[in-house]
């Protein structure tokens, strides 16, 4: 169940200048709010008139199928969503590290319909523990890091930690990854894409004080925005759903996650990296409203809808959109939502806290998963976590592990995220 590194294909072979040119390129300066711009207080520009060209090809030829799929579509949100306000986090998997090799397929049948997931006891919790004061003492090392929110810090942008790369190696936490990466398939060779490999990938941590209500990250996805509809390759992962067949729509097939650019626009917060699943490990205790992760556990739904909403105004539902407007999307930005925007989702009701967590717990949820933190953290005690998502193997990921390796031996920012100010001791 461990990672294991494949060598690079022949022409994406690096050499040792441009190991140590990508070390040292990284995104603008800024730190985990830069992904966010709800959380700039200013409105974004209007997309170009060319994203109406972009619906426009989606749309032509279809408006009948797409229409009907969409109250189809709209029905069964409904009746879903109110299964998922009837059980509250208990409709979250909770699965004990361990007995992956013995769940029954209807477990992880659960598992991928939901989107989320909870590995318990993943390490001992007082591992866990003294990894978080590990961190602590390495923030009193490099003072000067940036950290978001300015005013109350709670995520730092430090990367190269010992208890991060401890964890990151930690034969625990890699096979936890290979556990949700082998929900995946692929119908590529296993020299494009391997989803039993976890490949590591430098993130950043988490510390969040009680009371604190300014690391309040609303409902999102990440992986980019108008890429989804943009980029040819990202958006043929969603053409059941482009086709009036949302039903039939696989979120775990990787054929055309491999090569799509999910960071078109560069930002601030963008990820050149295809992580299948987020993830976080849990270095403190906390129960729903304590500062920790809301998820909407409909994937399939949430993602049909993410996909098809730009297409059809509240207004006219009948009649299909055809302007440059994509409600919340952002370039170089993440996907929002919110009530007005997206109101079918019912955001109020859908999004669900993860059960109560326990040091050493470890949390996955899919890439396109909507997800966000409590806005204010009402709990005794700090809510702390690393972030270390599931990586797959494939020759760009591989690729971007062999650059992150200059950055790690500069002990700099790696290229997936803001330029920092200092380098790590």
């Amino acid at each position: 169940m461990l990672s294991r590194i494949k060598p690079l294909a022949p022409k994406m072979a690096l050499t040792t200048r441009g190991v140590a040119a990508a070390a040292i390129r990284g995104r603008v300066g800024g730190d985990i709010s830069s992904v966010f711009p709800s959380l700039s207080g200013i409105a974004p520009p209007p997309l170009p008139d060319r994203y109406a060209k972009i619906k426009r090809q989606f749309i032509v030829g279809r408006e009948r199928i797409l229409a009907e799929s969409w109250e189809r579509l709209l029905l069964e949100l409904e009746k879903e969503t109110a299964v998922v306000k009837r059980f509250g986090s208990d409709i979250i998997p909770q699965v004990e590290f361990g007995d992956f090799s013995s769940l029954p397929k209807e477990r992880i049948e659960e598992i991928k319909k939901r989107g989320v997931v909870v590995l318990k006891n993943v390490i001992p919790d007082k591992e866990a523990l003294a990894m978080k004061e590990s961190l602590k003492e390495h923030i009193k090392r490099n003072s000067w890091a940036k950290a978001f929110p300015a005013d109350s810090p709670a995520v730092y942008e430090l990367y190269w930690s010992p208890a991060q790369r401890a964890a990151r190696a930690h034969p625990s936490l890699v096979a936890s990854q290979c556990f949700v990466n082998s929900l995946w398939h692929s119908s590529l060779p296993s020299s494009v894409v391997d989803t039993s490999v976890s490949l590591p990938y430098a993130d950043r941590f988490r510390i969040r004080r009680p009371g604190d209500a300014g690391f309040a990250l609303g409902a999102h996805i990440d992986g980019g925005s108008v890429e989804r509809w943009e980029d040819p390759e990202y958006s043929r992962s969603y053409e059941k759903i482009w086709t009036g067949k949302w039903e039939e729509y696989d979120p775990y097939n990787a054929d055309h996650r491999v090569s799509a650019k999910m960071d078109m626009y560069d930002g601030a917060g963008s990820c050149g990296v295809w992580r299948s699943w987020q993830g976080w490990l849990s270095l403190s205790t906390t129960s729903p409203g304590e500062g920790t992760l809301l998820a909407n556990p409909l994937l399939k739904h949430a993602t049909a809808y993410t996909i098809l909403r730009p297409f059809f105004t509240l207004s006219n539902p009948v009649t299909l959109s055809t302007t440059p407007h994509f409600p919340n999307s952002v370039q170089g930005a993440c996907q929002e939502y919110n009530n007005t925007t997206h109101p079918h989702l019912r955001l109020d009701d859908a999004m669900t806290h993860v059960p109560r967590i326990s040091p050493g717990d470890y949390v996955f949820w899919h890439c396109d998963t909507i997800h966000a933190v409590d806005r204010v953290h009402r709990g005794a005690s700090d809510s702390s976590v690393m972030y270390i998502p599931a990586v797959p193997w494939t020759v760009e990921n591989q690729a971007y592990v062999e650059r992150q390796k200059g950055a790690e031996r500069r002990g700099v920012s790696p290229e997936d995220f803001p330029v920092g100010v200092g380098v790590e001791i």
